[in-house]
């Protein structure tokens, strides 16, 4: 057996936090009817004044399967559902479960010719949109798909916030039924399909950074597993308030929100979509005490001029993933609202977090590097750093970062050569240069291929950002490398500002120059408005790198 296989890192688990055997279920729906038969008064889903009890959400969503089943959706046909934080997107992905199918999140930012590729690619047979997005070209996208429904994001709630309304559209949409008239008129029980854990419960597309982007399938097992896991490594209790501060569509909020708040038989809060002053005051009135979203939505609450510790009152734990997480950002907010913040570590592939701090502990800081550890491998997981040739490295030398564990996904979807490539023996290939400590602890360096090769030196953007990050001014920074005639690629950055701030790009420089190698501090710095971001809040190096 390896050092890895030994698992040093179980050592630091707090076992206070795994003394009670918790409740496993085999899969997300399994976990809902739970609740439904423990809890059916209690506020399965909230959103702004509305909200539906767990009974309301088990019938609303027994009527889409039936909509479904009666229109021809069949075991294992696939539905794409393509909406932002709403409770329709509860519903759907509930009902399509309900009656068999594989669901297929999908951005709703994608454009037709990126609908039309996972439409294609997944075969879709039913898709779920807003009215705003079906009007907006969903509808020649999926003009071959017959299943057709969609909502407005103005249902369930009246208070029509124009912080996040403003550009709903309510009108009708043609050839696509109402989904919420849909699970009125369907009334009744489905039959059970069925679903065995091992079985696909998601499609998960992933970014698509290198090509088209490949369908990772999250079966119901992978789902329960970790937001299991996640209960167990927060302590997070029974009928706890969560907050979805990522979007449902992408596999943090699915899983660590979502699937999380099931779990716990508890009550999700829904915001629509990010919007600073909006999730404020959703802090407010809900009150939820765990949340989970990237450094960059922290920054962007940090930044709004009404934020202040009673709004994070109610919190026990707050977890940042999804992207970077600077040491100077965490420093920063819990000096500011008093809660550190839980640094985590995941993929499309693993099913969201595979590696988490642990709610009892404190990420502990590279002292050579500055970075922020990502956390410890979460319980069942096995996670190894692994050379260029496939071998186990010792600890404190860096590598490829491989996950092995219940998490991670049988494969992609229809696509044998790119799941042998990544997936060897079931061992996930992530793509991320880290290294972990001798008790533990794993810190992630960068993406292979965004290293950047200044003159035969390496140059991680990570370690440049963090220094950024420390400057008074900064609010947001990246790092991307760009071509130079004499030293082959330098070091560019693109910042944005603190409210109030304008810093001069020398001075920026000079800043980074007195606290890096001179191979390593950006010969160039571009300060912009907003750095372009997914909407899971991932700053787009891509993009910055496109303009070189």
């Amino acid at each position: 057996m390896s050092w890895y296989e030994d698992k040093p890192w179980v050592a630091r688990y707090d076992r206070r936090l795994f003394a009670a055997e918790p409740v496993w279920h085999d899969s997300v729906l399994s976990a809902f009817r739970h609740a439904v038969a423990a809890v059916p008064d209690r506020t399965a889903v909230a959103y702004f004044d509305g909200g539906l009890t767990y009974a309301e959400v088990d019938r609303l969503s027994d009527g889409v399967a039936n909509h479904l089943l009666a229109r021809g959706f069949r075991r294992g046909d696939r539905l794409a559902l393509i909406l932002q934080n709403i409770p329709q997107f509860v519903l759907a992905l509930l009902g399509a479960w309900k009656a068999g199918g594989v669901v297929v999140p999908v951005n709703p930012m994608y454009r037709r010719a990126e609908l039309e590729h996972v439409f294609a690619d997944a075969g879709v047979r039913a898709v779920v949109c807003s009215q705003r997005g079906w009007n907006r070209g969903v509808s020649e996208a999926a003009r071959d798909i017959g299943i057709a429904l969609t909502t407005s994001e103005l249902d369930l709630q009246t208070r029509d916030d124009d912080r996040v309304f403003s550009a709903v559209v309510c009108e009708d949409t043609e050839g696509a039924a109402d989904l919420l008239d849909a699970a009125n008129d369907a009334p009744g029980t489905p039959p059970d399909p069925g679903l065995g854990a091992d079985e696909v419960a998601l499609i998960s597309y992933t970014s698509g950074t290198s090509g088209k982007p490949k369908g990772a399938t999250n079966t119901h097992r992978n789902l329960a597993v970790n937001a299991g896991s996640l209960r167990n490594f927060s302590g997070m209790a029974e009928g706890s308030t969560l907050f979805a501060l990522a979007p449902l569509f992408h596999i943090t909020g699915m899983v660590c929100e979502l699937a999380s708040a099931f779990d716990l038989a508890g009550t999700l809060v829904l915001a629509y979509r990010f919007e600073p002053g909006v999730v404020l005051d959703a802090f407010a009135e809900h009150r939820p005490a765990y949340t989970v979203g990237p450094a960059t939505a922290y920054l962007a609450l940090m930044s709004h001029p009404s934020a202040s510790r009673e709004h994070f009152a109610s919190f026990e734990l707050l977890y940042s993933g999804g992207a970077a997480l600077p040491p100077a950002v965490v420093e920063t907010f819990e000096a500011r609202f008093g809660h550190y913040l839980h640094n985590g570590y995941g993929l499309t592939e693993t099913t969201a977090g595979c590696i988490s701090v642990p709610a009892s502990l404190r990420a502990p800081i590279d002292p050579e590097s500055g970075t922020i550890s990502i956390g410890l491998p979460t319980p069942d997981t096995v996670v190894r750093i692994l050379d260029d040739q496939g071998a186990e490295v010792p600890p404190g030398k860096p590598g490829e970062i491989v996950v092995e564990g219940p998490t991670v996904v049988p494969g992609y979807w229809n696509r044998p050569a790119d799941t042998a490539a990544a997936l060897p023996a079931g061992r996930l290939r992530t793509g991320d240069v880290g290294f972990m400590d001798a008790d533990g602890w794993v810190y992630v360096v960068d993406r292979k291929k965004d290293m950047i090769n200044a003159s035969g030196f390496k140059v991680w953007p990570r370690e440049v950002e963090d220094v950024l990050y420390t400057h008074p001014a900064v609010r947001e920074a990246a790092v991307v490398g760009v071509p130079d005639e004499y030293r082959g690629e330098t070091v560019k950055a693109y910042v944005s500002a603190r409210p109030g701030q304008r810093p001069a790009p020398r001075e920026l420089i000079d800043y980074c120059a007195e606290r890096l190698a001179a191979y390593k501090y950006p010969r160039s710095i571009e300060v912009l408005d907003e750095l372009p971001k997914t909407l899971s809040g991932k700053i787009l190096r891509r993009e910055l790198r496109a303009r070189g």
